[in-house]
């Protein structure tokens, strides 16, 4: 039997079934003699790996009890989940992919980011994030305390048990945000993060930058995923030949950025 392979949209599609199985409050184990499966068909489906006919699935939703309105939603999602990438649209600068991508950066041994306009999110003190949200002419003034509470949530995954490498453009370390004294105090701040041995920042030289803003996350168990947001859209590529290109950028920027030395040298010059 092929390898079942989990993907971005599988993984949040096995969220819903999760969500759909919890008020039965039968254990996986049950629930699947009563289905009439292997317990490990269960256990790959709620983690995204398929491997369940739409017949089948209907038949969970029936077992569970889920309502009609409920159960065309499920099924739509159903076969979704079939897809390779997931490409989100938002009618808010405020959406929800954010759920999405904190839950795989949570689960991911490494985490690759290029940052080509602002310092890394994972990287920023409130008050930096506070006047990128004060900036944009998309954000509402009221918006601002709930993207910020965001931003300084997603902090705390920075931990020893999984590797962050984040490449800077340069030009970024130079551009004032809210400040010269919030930005000062951000860029002392960046220096005191990367005393720790889990993290490595680049700086990638003006006029050498190849794309725009991505992360690059890589898991123990699943295959790398590629993660774009802008404005009102979020864009996951999990497929092969998107993550081989991907990862071609990161080798290219590891050979054209300073090294992690060079690039302490070069902040600690920026605010002495």
């Amino acid at each position: 039997m092929p390898k079942r392979v989990s993907t971005v949209l599988g993984r949040e599609f096995g969220e819903s079934v999760r969500a759909v199985i919890a008020p039965t409050g039968l254990k996986e184990s049950e629930l699947a003699r009563r289905l009439g499966w292997d317990p490990p068909k269960l256990s790959d489906f709620v983690n995204g790996k398929g491997g369940v006919s739409l017949e089948e699935f209907t038949y969970l939703l029936g077992v569970c009890q889920v309502p009609p309105g409920e159960v065309q939603h499920l099924t739509e999602l159903y076969l979704e989940s079939r897809k390779k990438g997931w490409l989100q649209l938002y009618d808010s600068v405020l959406p929800p992919h954010v759920r999405t991508l904190i839950e795989h950066e949570r689960i991911a041994k490494e985490i690759v980011h290029w940052s080509s306009l602002y310092l890394p999110g994972l990287l920023q003190i409130e008050p930096y994030a506070r006047a990128v949200a004060e900036d944009s002419p998309f954000i509402k003034a009221e918006d601002v305390p709930q993207m910020v509470a965001a931003r300084m949530e997603r902090r705390t995954i920075v931990a020893g048990h999984r590797k962050f490498v984040f490449y800077v453009y340069e030009p970024v370390l130079y551009s004032v945000v809210g400040c010269s004294d919030v930005m000062r105090d951000q860029l002392h701040e960046l220096l005191r993060m990367l005393v720790r041995p889990y993290i490595s920042l680049r700086v990638l030289p003006a006029g050498r930058a190849l794309t725009g803003d991505f992360t690059l996350l890589k898991f123990e168990k699943y295959e790398p995923v590629v993660y774009q947001g802008s404005l009102n859209s979020a864009l996951f590529l999990d497929d092969k030949a998107s993550m081989a290109l991907y990862q071609d950028v990161v080798k290219a920027m590891d050979r054209m950025a300073l090294s992690a030395e060079e690039s302490r040298e070069l902040i600690t010059s920026i605010v002495s």
